[in-house]
C-alpha cells in the first residue's frame, strides 16, 4: 500500500459487495423449496436434500459457452439431477424446468441495489471513477447488473466471463486500468472475496485493498491480508478518507 498518490478510481466487486446475492438466493430457494413440497409427497428432509444438492452443483458448476449448451440448459439440468439423485424418476419431466424459472426469477428479483448503496456509489462518482468487476459466467451477471439498475453509475463494467481470465488474474485488472485509463496504484479494490477480489487487487499492485466481511473479519492465516476490513461497503468513506 503507498500513501504519496491521490485515489483516481475504485473497483467494486458485484455479488455480495454491492447487492445481498447470499441472501436473494436463500429467499429463492425457499421459494424454490416450497414448490417442490407443492408438488411432490415428501418430508421436509428430502426437500432440502433435493435444494442442498443443487447448491452444491451450482457452486461447483463448469460452464463451457463453447459446448452449444446454454447456461439456463446447464442449471435446469442441476435440477434433473438433484431431483434424480433424490427420488428416481418418479418426477414430471417438466418440474426441475419449474424450479429453475422460479429460481432464478425470485433471486434476481431480490439483487435491487440498495437506495443507500445507490447514494454512495453516485457521491463517490462525484469525486472517483467506479468500475464494477466481476467474476461469473456472462449472461448471468449481466442480468444481475440488469436486475440491480446500477449500469449507469459506473464507467465501465467489466465481466469475467467475457474475457480469457477472471478475478485474481492480474491481466483482467490490466484491462480494467487500461478502460479507466489509470495505474495500479491509483486504484482501490473494494470486494468481499479474499481469493479473487483482495489476492487479485494485492497481485495487481492497487494502492490498496478493501475486504467487505459482516462476519467477524477474521483473516485466515494462509491468505492475503487486506489493507482495510469494513462490515459492509457503506462504511467505504471512512477508508477513503485516510488515503487522502
Amino acid at each position: 500500500m503507498m500513501d504519496n498518490k491521490p485515489v483516481k478510481a475504485i473497483l467494486f466487486d458485484l455479488d455480495n459487495t454491492l447487492i445481498e446475492t447470499s441472501r436473494a438466493g436463500e429467499v429463492a430457494m425457499q421459494k424454490t423449496a416450497e414448490l417442490l413440497k407443492s408438488s411432490l409427497s415428501l418430508d421436509d428432509d428430502i426437500i432440502r436434500s433435493i435444494c442442498d444438492k443443487f447448491k452444491r452443483k451450482l457452486l461447483h458448476e463448469s460452464f463451457d459457452p463453447t459446448a452449444g449448451r446454454s447456461i439456463d440448459e446447464l442449471r435446469v439440468g442441476h435440477w434433473e439431477e438433484s431431483l434424480q439423485e433424490a427420488v428416481g424418476g418418479a418426477c414430471s419431466p417438466t418440474l426441475a424446468a419449474q424450479c429453475y424459472s422460479l429460481w432464478k426469477r425470485s433471486r434476481l428479483e431480490r439483487l435491487s441495489l440498495a437506495p443507500e448503496v445507490r447514494s454512495l456509489l453516485e457521491l463517490l462518482r462525484s469525486t472517483y471513477k467506479l468500475l464494477l468487476l466481476t467474476n461469473g459466467e456472462a449472461a448471468t451477471q449481466r442480468q444481475k447488473v440488469e436486475a440491480a439498475g446500477c449500469e449507469e453509475l459506473f464507467d465501465a463494467i467489466v465481466i469475467g466471463g467475457e474475457h480469457a481470465e477472471q478475478k485474481p488474474s492480474v491481466s483482467i485488472f490490466m484491462w480494467c486500468f487500461h478502460l479507466l485509463q489509470v495505474q495500479a496504484e491509483d486504484c482501490v479494490m473494494v470486494g468481499d472475496s479474499l481469493d479473487t477480489d483482495i489476492q487479485g487487487g494485492f497481485d495487481a499492485g492497487v494502492r490498496a485493498t478493501v475486504w467487505i466481511s459482516s462476519a467477524a473479519g477474521v483473516v485466515p492465516h494462509d491468505s492475503v491480508k487486506p489493507d482495510y476490513t469494513i462490515p459492509t461497503v457503506l462504511d467505504l468513506p471512512q477508508v477513503l478518507a485516510q488515503l487522502k
